[in-house]
């Protein structure tokens, strides 16, 4: 992701930040502007005129808009996320003509884990914080829009003595995570027991949206069916064997390095593109990075040092998928240096073959595709009407692996 900039004094701030550290200018995620914006509370005489023309009998919320906005009353207004009030857990601003208290990513989340157990609040925390990175991307890429009209809804559960595992996975649009995977050591514990070089929260989030994607982009389109199944199989095949024939292979299987972008991948054609998905938002997101900080690599090379500057794959509308693919390796190089000389493991531990490539770029043509035909027919906005979030007592139910339905994990 990139690196911001506070609009009030210019100095760096982040994704997460709620307060420019070098002036103090307040800081919120604002959806509209794809940025983080330094803003200012509405003066008190409009704020109480705008609560008075919403007829509400409730004290009316803070409202808040960009700082130095002009006093003409035409600037947008906004209030911060009710999760911010809450739990101090949200940076995002709903738009003050919004009735839903929540922004567009915590509305998103349709079932928590139960609060008042004091190890599901972290854990919480951090999947939402891996959920907004996963959103921004996709606003980014056109997949979503900020009001929130379109995504998946998420069910954040734990596991409970007497019932079955809450199982990880995507399922008829509904993505489920356990919230254990929030949990460094059960994380861990559970990569290496699956042979696994690479797991992590938002890793996890993109490879489940790439399922709900999959449904949306792919599923009822013949000629992209057919172009899908070209070059990752025929999806039809049964999921639950194919998945028990993976695991039963253990680390054991070393055929996938030619055609997958992972062991995983090689399981099942839809596990192939949801890991293939996945890889693509790593590559776009660590790649606007890169280019935020106007990073320049040269790399050694027997025809002599080879230059490479990451461009924007956002930003810079002249840049190809072929220069993102040949600016990928080097930034993959550099960051897998750098956690070395930390002595930590490789940030990205994949090298990606000629026919993963061509995966990779089947999921580019497809969200390029759907970016185009959503900025030629806008989704009209959503109503902003609340839906309840329910806070589990128990697992609602076990996504995953569905023997009934063959849903995707």
């Amino acid at each position: 992701m990139q690196i911001f900039s506070c609009d009030q004094c210019g100095h760096p701030v982040f994704f997460e930040n709620v307060q420019c550290l070098h002036c103090g200018s307040s800081l919120a995620f604002v959806p509209e502007r794809v940025a983080v914006t330094a803003i200012e509370p509405v003066p008190p005489g409009e704020a109480q005129a705008l609560a008075e023309g919403g007829g509400s009998g409730d004290p009316p919320p803070a409202l808040w808009q960009a700082r130095g906005t002009p006093t003409d009353g035409q600037a947008q207004r906004y209030r911060m996320c009710q999760t911010h009030a809450l739990h101090q857990a949200c940076n995002f601003t709903v738009s003050a003509d919004d009735p839903n208290p929540l922004c567009i990513s915590c509305r998103q989340t349709s079932i928590l884990p139960d609060l008042s157990i004091a190890a599901n609040r972290p854990r919480w925390i951090r999947i939402e914080t891996a959920k907004r990175r996963l959103l921004y991307t996709l606003l980014r890429l056109g997949l979503a829009d900020a009001h929130g009209s379109e995504g998946p809804v998420y069910q954040f559960l734990a596991d409970l003595p007497g019932e079955p595992p809450v199982m990880t996975g995507h399922a008829n649009g509904i993505i489920t995570l356990n919230v254990a995977e929030a949990d460094d050591d059960e994380r861990m514990r559970r990569r290496v027991q699956l042979f696994e070089p690479y797991r992590t929260l938002l890793g996890h989030l993109r490879h489940e949206s790439g399922h709900y994607y999959w449904d949306h982009l792919v599923r009822d389109e013949p000629q992209r069916l057919a172009a899908f199944r070209q070059l990752f199989g025929d999806e039809t095949v049964d999921y639950m064997q194919s998945l028990q024939a993976h695991y039963a292979a253990g680390d054991q299987r070393a055929d996938w390095k030619p055609n997958f972008v992972s062991a995983y991948a090689a399981a099942h054609p839809w596990e192939d593109w949801a890991e293939t998905w996945a890889h693509y938002l790593h590559m776009v997101d660590l790649l606007e990075t890169a280019a935020s900080y106007r990073t320049r690599i040269v790399l050694p090379s027997a025809d002599g040092a080879q230059p490479s500057r990451p461009a924007d794959p956002f930003g810079d509308k002249h840049s190809s998928f072929d220069e993102w693919i040949a600016q990928w390796v080097p930034v993959t190089l550099l960051l897998n240096s750098l956690n070395r000389s930390l002595g930590q493991e490789d940030a990205y531990p994949f090298a990606l073959s000629e026919r993963a490539l061509h995966k990779l770029r089947f999921v580019h043509e497809m969200i390029a595709a759907h970016a185009a035909r959503a900025k030629a027919d806008p989704a009209p906005a959503n109503d902003g009407e609340a839906q309840p979030v329910q806070v589990a007592a128990a697992p609602a139910y076990s996504t995953g692996v569905d023997t009934a339905t063959q849903e995707p994990a």
